[in-house]
């Protein structure tokens, strides 16, 4: 199947703590872009959360774990960041060579380009214009691990010196759009061939089947709900290459639930800080010398 691998702008990424990152496989954070921190996950009834900020950019940030490529399928509202189409695990996604990190700052548009993610209102996500509001507030990823490419021997004849193996095809550096080939420090995100690739829905579109999409219905709130919109475009670049998966099923699904603060306040996901009492002072009496006296009787 085909791929595809993003050339990293930037391989040298500013490092990051990990300490709010989920999963095993990979690690895996949300990033204000605007601010840079990394937004604080909440576990709450089975689920973790992050507060998001509206108007502000965000980034999905993976760190490959393992010591050999994974497969990340990606999804923002129930929708593949790739393709568009109602999220599902047998879509396109993003490859990650082995301890490589990457971060997804939006919606595909092109080998070159992506929309930016932005915090907005349900109203104005990308789901919502699309017709399927049903999973805005959700981030999923499917991580698969890489199916062994069988070394092929001929016993030798007598006599004959045994040839040298040839190196797999499948774990060649694809060629870059420009002719070079792929440095090994980068990390490789991937999508479906064109054949397979398909068009963001209308809609009328139909949902996936529950069972293999990654998506979560959310509560009702009792302020506007955030989801994430379709915002500026920006320079990122891809190219492609090949995948094949160990298995059909992901060996790991990571799922972040997002609102805003007060949202997540509402619901008692994180609680209010508590005010000082009223009238509470730490300096209430006038500047003084000495040293502590003993205290009375």
């Amino acid at each position: 199947m085909k791929r595809i691998l993003p050339f990293l702008t930037g391989l040298a990424l500013a490092a990051s703590s990990y300490a709010h990152a989920l999963g095993s496989m990979a690690e895996v954070s949300i990033i204000d872009r605007d601010s840079g921190a990394i937004l604080t996950s909440y576990y709450f009834r089975g689920e973790y959360w992050v507060a998001g900020t509206p108007g502000a950019r965000y980034a999905i940030e993976i760190h490959n774990r393992l010591g050999e490529r994974v497969l990340a399928v990606t999804s923002v509202d129930g929708v593949n960041v790739v393709t568009g189409a109602t999220a599902s695990w047998d879509q396109a996604g993003y490859v990650f060579g082995p301890g490589e990190e990457y971060r997804i700052t939006g919606w595909r548009k092109s080998d070159t380009a992506v929309a930016a993610f932005t915090f907005t209102d349900a109203s104005r996500s990308y789901a919502e214009l699309t017709g399927r509001p049903a999973n805005v507030g959700v981030i999923g990823i499917a991580l698969f691990r890489e199916r062994p490419v069988p070394m092929l021997y001929s016993p030798p004849l007598i006599g004959q010196a045994l040839p040298r193996p040839e190196t797999p095809r499948a774990q060649e550096s694809a060629p870059s759009a420009s002719g070079e080939s792929m440095a090994s420090g980068e990390a490789m995100p991937s999508a479906n061939s064109a054949a397979k690739t398909p068009q963001a829905q209308a809609p009328a579109a139909r949902e996936s089947d529950s069972a293999r999409s990654l998506v979560q219905i959310s509560p009702p709130m009792s302020t506007p709900k955030l989801g994430t919109g379709h915002g500026e475009r920006e320079y990122s670049y891809v190219n492609h290459t090949e995948f094949a998966r160990m298995q059909t099923q992901p060996n790991e699904v990571i799922r972040i639930r997002y609102d805003s603060l007060e949202n997540l306040f509402a619901m008692g996901i994180i609680k209010r800080p508590r005010p000082a009492p009223p009238g509470a002072n730490p300096f209430p009496a006038a500047p003084g010398g000495g040293y502590v006296p003993d205290p009375p009787g």
